[in-house]
């Protein structure tokens, strides 16, 4: 997959920063901490990343991997993740969504699963 830049909006960058800093939530947090900072997965992970118009939660620069946790925030939500999904899986994405419940209760699960993506993804990009 060839990428262009991939994709980064230097326009989201400052709202991107604000989102890192100011409005993390919990799972986000423990998804951090547990599993995705340090390249604790065997991948480079980056928190909030503006790609396109959009700003992700987290995202696998090296493998095109893109882990979004769901929150509060999300209910009612359905249709605009739907479309967001559809356009970064447009753009060459994988997307991995996880509920921020699913975080908090059940991170080996959330884990595996995020473990299992990347070894696929490495082994199609081999």
């Amino acid at each position: 997959m060839t990428y262009h830049n991939h994709y980064y909006n230097k326009s989201l960058k400052q709202k991107a920063r604000e989102l890192r800093t100011w409005s993390v939530s919990k799972a986000e947090k423990r998804i951090w901490k547990r599993l995705l900072s340090r390249k604790q997965v065997g991948v480079r992970f980056l928190r909030q990343r503006p790609i396109d118009e959009f700003i992700v939660d987290f995202f696998a620069p090296e493998i095109g991997l893109i882990i979004e946790v769901d929150g509060s925030s999300h209910q009612n939500k359905g249709f605009i993740d739907n479309v967001r999904q559809a356009k970064l899986e447009y753009l060459g994405y994988t997307v991995v969504r996880f509920s921020e419940r699913e975080v908090l209760s059940d991170l080996d699960n959330v884990s595996e699963m995020i473990s299992h993506a990347i070894f696929c993804l490495k082994e199609e990009r081999s």
